[in-house]
């Protein structure tokens, strides 16, 4: 069901088919958001394919191109480069009109997208279910994108290490901050709430803490640390997670004035 703070979150069915096969179990998934997923990501290679097959034809059509080793060369280039769709298409290079073709293999581009939104499980432990063989599975690709890119949900900045040392240091801290995001998500699910870190931190972002500077007729100034006041939001967010409303008390700190600091 959606979140209850967000209605119109949509939600993806996932049909599941089991099969053992020797000591292996096969778990044969179809997602419908991958569906069309794959088919979007289809057409954007394709397209790009296509638009570069023509700029090829115009190049060898106005001679710019004429070797016929170096067309094939090119051919060659664009199939590395667009492998998911260049099996589909038959490219050829005509010698004597020295022109570039292409034919679309309908058949098999038809096969391809019957299997849009599909893909196979493997694994050797038979004591557990379709249901839980899929949400391992959608937990460890959730904890290898972390992993590839922790400076997203972490907003952490490149950090530069010569010492050993210190790298380990960097990627336990990081490990450690990321288990405190897992757990911050699995209260808010257990409340009722199917939301992700980066919602929160969005909506908690408007949530700061500021520095008033106060100058004082003797040429002082007075600076109080303190934060915002927490809107209805806030205050929801961090009631679920048991935290309280005032994250800091305020801190008030006298600057000397410019005569004090010469003479200092």
């Amino acid at each position: 069901m959606p979140s209850p703070r967000n209605p119109g979150q949509k939600k993806t069915r996932v049909l599941i088919q089991r099969q053992t096969v020797g000591d292996e179990v096969h778990i044969l998934c179809r997602s419908e958001a991958r569906v069309e997923k794959d088919r979007a990501i289809r057409d954007k290679h394709e397209q790009r394919l296509l638009a570069d097959l023509r700029k090829l034809q115009a190049r060898v059509a106005q001679g710019r191109l004429r070797d016929p080793a170096k067309v094939q060369e090119a051919i060659g280039r664009l199939t590395e480069r667009y492998p998911r769709v260049a099996r589909y298409y038959a490219i050829t290079y005509d010698t004597a009109t020295q022109t570039v073709r292409w034919t679309e293999q309908t058949e098999k581009k038809t096969a391809a997208s019957t299997l849009d939104g599909t893909y196979l499980l493997k694994t050797d432990r038979q004591d557990l279910a379709d249901d839980e063989i899929w949400h391992l599975y959608i937990l460890l690709t959730r904890v290898e994108a972390a992993f590839r890119a922790l400076k997203s949900p972490l907003m952490e900045r490149p950090i530069f290490h010569h010492l050993e040392h210190r790298v380990q240091t960097h990627i336990f801290l990081c490990v450690l901050a990321y288990h405190l995001l897992v757990a911050i998500e699995k209260r808010c699910l257990d409340y009722g709430w199917h939301t992700s870190w980066a919602t929160l931190r969005e909506q908690l972002s408007t949530h700061q803490v500021a520095t008033v500077l106060l100058p004082t007729i003797d040429g002082r100034i007075l600076k109080i640390r303190r934060a915002s006041t927490p809107d209805e939001v806030h205050r929801e967010i961090y009631r679920v997670l048991q935290l309280p409303h005032e994250v800091m008390k305020p801190v008030k700190t006298w600057t000397a004035s410019r005569s004090d600091a010469t003479r200092l």
